[in-house]
């Protein structure tokens, strides 16, 4: 089966091109993520932290 697939590789043209551009989209994705991390306002981020007990406290008041 190894074989099989090795050998359907080698027979496409620029093979190698196809795990470098998900390597660099993968990596460009990270760094976006982690420039947000980083970049977002202690507002936000506390904000969010706090919804899911918001949310349990208002279903516990509605019964």
């Amino acid at each position: 089966m190894l074989k099989f697939v090795k050998g359907y590789m080698e027979s496409i043209e620029d093979v190698a091109t196809y795990p470098m551009i998900s390597l660099l989209i993968f990596f460009v994705f990270f760094v976006i993520l982690f420039w947000w991390v980083f970049t977002a306002s202690k507002e936000h981020i506390k904000e969010m932290s706090e919804m899911p007990l918001e949310t349990e406290n208002q279903q516990n008041l509605e019964i």
